[in-house]
């Protein structure tokens, strides 16, 4: 079995499992290359990445509680016209040099146009054409992110976790659904308050149980 929900890391023994000459399976392979990255974070960030720019297409990428920067990563492969990223975490992990580098080494066009910040989320500047994106920010986290994108009016993307049933409102919603749902129907209700279009998706459900994607933009009269 080769589950892709395994946190267990991908390195070359896992090679011939990407045989492909997929964007996919390039990516996978390379991955491999780096021996860092835990199975599950490739198809997690692959899988959120597609259907953000199914949806979103240009501006420069901001990867929040990015850690090694592989969605950033993706989502610059999947659109040239994104001028860079910028990933932002409170301390960059060993494996985001290591992701970048063999990212780099397969894409050329690639290297240097992402940059790695070591800063918290309301240190780094979002502007009106971002593309602010997340995976599992833990609990509250999710919503300051959310908020920071709202404030530029910028577009925004996130795969929430780890609910904080303590720190993140639920809406008065839990006497109808699970409280991290609750929670998740507050937030695109919240996006949607604030003048923004939504579109909810979910990645499989076999990579992670926590897979609902929330997605939204500005109305199209506050962009113009």
């Amino acid at each position: 079995m080769f589950s892709p929900s395994s946190r267990g890391r991908l390195t070359d023994r896992d090679l011939g499992r990407f045989p492909g000459e997929t964007l996919f399976h390039r990516v996978a392979r390379a991955v491999c290359h780096a021996g860092c990255l835990p199975r599950k974070e490739l198809y997690e960030a692959w899988e959120t990445a597609r259907r953000v720019r199914r949806v979103f297409h240009g501006g420069r990428v901001v990867d929040m509680c990015g850690g090694h920067g592989l969605l950033a990563q993706i989502m610059l492969l999947l659109d040239d016209s994104s001028p860079g990223a910028v990933v932002v975490d409170l301390k960059a992990p060993p494996s985001s040099a290591r992701i970048a580098g063999v990212i780099a080494g397969e894409w050329p066009r690639l290297a240097g146009k992402t940059e790695f910040l070591e800063r918290g989320i309301d240190e780094v500047e979002v502007l009106a054409g971002d593309v602010v994106v997340s995976i599992h920010a833990c609990g509250a986290l999710t919503d300051q992110i959310i908020a920071r994108a709202v404030a530029a009016r910028a577009r925004v993307a996130v795969l929430p976790c780890c609910h904080d049933f303590a720190a993140c409102d639920a809406g008065d919603l839990a006497g109808w659904v699970d409280v991290p749902l609750a929670i998740d129907l507050t937030r695109a209700a919240r996006l949607r308050q604030q003048g923004y279009r939504i579109w909810t998706q979910q990645i499989p459900g076999d990579i992670t149980t926590k897979n609902r994607l929330l997605i939204g933009a500005p109305a199209t009269k506050d962009r113009a």
